[in-house]
């Protein structure tokens, strides 16, 4: 018997996204396929993101932006699409992802572009983990990090003293977790596209990318 869709209309998603500017985008690919190849990627993920996010149809969308709002192809979003535009502030991922999720209404996920792995599934489910009660919900990367965080309300005491970038961010993420007393719900982890070997996996999966 078909059951009634979950009640997750109030959750809203948040994408940090770097505007496809050649030697701003993608700097870990440009030594493999060059500074224009990978700001082409990078429109190309974004644009998939985006999409992603509208379908799974859970809330507002916003597009957190650098090193600001003004790209042309943020812009055309605009005007295609129910979206908003909002400047990432300076300062590390953790300063930028408490500003995304301090700055939307109620119950948020935040995702980034590198994961073409990340479904509308996926964010029903990060979604709806948190209507029902969670205060966290992580979906963690492959090779480290994470490709969703979401959370119900912005909890500043995850984001201090954090080595971004390094293997132990999500190990001291959940210990901030535990030590704040919040309810963690965690997926099975996703790949994104940080090396050559993922440009390969990204070609066999996901062709439309291809560049």
């Amino acid at each position: 018997m078909a059951t009634s869709p979950p009640n997750t209309s109030s959750v809203s998603i948040a994408i940090l996204a770097q505007a496809p500017i050649p030697g701003f985008a993608k700097t870990r690919l440009i030594p493999t396929i060059g500074v224009h190849a990978a700001a082409v990627l990078q429109e190309r993920l974004t644009e998939r993101t985006v999409a992603t996010a509208f379908s799974a149809r859970v809330g507002p969308v916003t597009l957190c932006c650098a090193p600001d709002a003004t790209h042309d192809s943020f812009l055309k979003m605009v005007a295609r699409m129910k979206i908003t535009l909002r400047p990432q502030p300076q300062g590390d991922l953790g300063v930028r992802m408490l500003a995304a999720i301090a700055g939307s209404a109620g119950p948020v996920l935040v995702i980034g572009t590198d994961c073409p792995a990340l479904t509308e599934i996926h964010l029903r489910s990060a979604a709806r983990a948190l209507h029902d009660g969670a205060d966290v919900v992580l979906i963690p990367a492959e090779t480290g990090g994470c490709v969703l965080l979401g959370m119900r309300k912005a909890q500043p005491a995850l984001f201090s003293n954090i080595a971004w970038g390094r293997s132990t961010v999500l190990a001291d993420m959940r210990m901030r977790i535990v030590e704040q007393r919040l309810m963690l719900v965690e997926r099975p982890p996703l790949w994104d596209v940080e090396t050559e070997i993922d440009l390969a996996r990204l070609e066999r999966e996901f062709p439309e990318l291809k560049l």
